[in-house]
């Protein structure tokens, strides 16, 4: 067993819905094994400025089913200086902090690897993200909870779509990966998704409204991926209106709703999980590892090889949603 007395934890990078679940389980599972734990608020920026403090496990009630982080989150642009790094790291020492659990997506987790390399220091990362976009686990936390938002609001926006006839566009969150506007569109029936693993091969939209797009339908609801790749709704609307100005199109963007709200079930269990495993992997002498989940079991997943940026969409996603939408 790895010589560990005390573990800090923090999140950082974007809230997502399940990190309290994460630091719930962390915090308990470290306890359980006679560990001290210490909450590090504000993400890499409360540990250059100390914001730390001790966690109890009542310090851990009634927040499972919160979303957000009770340990709030930041992007620190000092903890991407070596300067920077190096006051994090004295920070650790005057702590008595003996590892660290990271919980965050991928700029997150590719700080936590220079750090771990820079001072040889333990660390175990949750893949805490509602884009799903690390490679290694079938999911993260966050992503189902934000799938089921994006269902809801898609699903009410429908109700009006159909009443007056017209083609909405409809902008969901995922950066550099289609994820949440793929299995978004498929879970509300929607017509299709443009996404950015396709907008780099081919025209999303030429290809939907050749395909005959709006034949029979009365409405017509298109989900995207926000971001440069694919433009996000804005241009996506502007583009049919200048080439197919017969659509009277609307546009919603549903931005910041998607990381809000109280977990799901699914996310609940799987950020408990994963965090209990985080304090398993570290009495392991587990480090510079993530915790996924593969075929529902828990695996422990080098840190260089999580952030790659090249999770495959699964197969016959895109098949399904085409068929689907005819």
């Amino acid at each position: 067993m790895a010589n560990i007395k005390c573990i800090g934890i923090l999140t950082s990078g974007g809230d997502a819905p399940g990190m309290n679940a994460a630091i719930r389980a962390v915090t308990r599972a470290a306890i359980y094994n006679g560990w001290k734990v210490k909450g590090i608020m504000r993400g890499y920026r409360g540990l250059i400025y100390d914001e730390i403090e001790e966690f109890k496990t009542n310090s851990v009630s009634n927040i499972i089913q919160q979303g957000g982080t009770i340990l709030k989150t930041a992007r620190s642009q000092d903890f991407r200086t070596p300067e920077g790094r190096k006051i994090a790291h004295e920070a650790l020492l005057r702590e008595g902090i003996d590892a660290l659990v990271v919980i965050g997506g991928d700029g997150s987790l590719t700080g936590a690897k220079i750090f771990a390399q820079e001072y040889n220091f333990p660390i175990v990362g949750l893949p805490g993200t509602i884009d799903n976009d690390l490679s290694g686990t079938d999911t993260t936390i966050g992503y189902d909870t934000a799938l089921n938002t994006i269902m809801e609001a898609v699903d009410k926006i429908r109700d009006t779509a159909t009443s007056h006839e017209r083609l909405f566009i409809i902008e969901v969150m995922g950066r550099e990966c289609g994820f949440l506007a793929l299995n978004g569109a498929i879970a509300t029936g929607a017509e299709a998704a443009i996404i950015p693993e396709i907008s780099m091969e081919k025209d999303q939209l030429e290809e939907l409204i050749s395909n005959g797009f709006r034949k029979s339908k009365n409405s017509s609801m298109v989900l995207v991926t926000e971001g440069e790749i694919t433009g996000g709704a804005m241009a996506i609307a502007d583009r049919v209106k200048t080439e197919y100005p017969e659509y009277d199109v609307r546009v919603t963007i549903l931005g910041h709703l998607q990381r809000g709200g109280s977990p799901t079930a699914a996310d609940r269990i799987l950020a408990s999980r994963m965090g209990a495993a985080a304090v398993d992997a570290l009495m392991d002498g587990q480090r510079n590892v993530m915790i996924g989940i593969q075929n529902d079991i828990i695996v422990n997943v080098p840190f260089s090889k999580a952030i790659k940026k090249n999770k495959p969409l699964g197969d016959g996603l895109l098949s399904t949603l085409k068929v689907l939408s005819i």
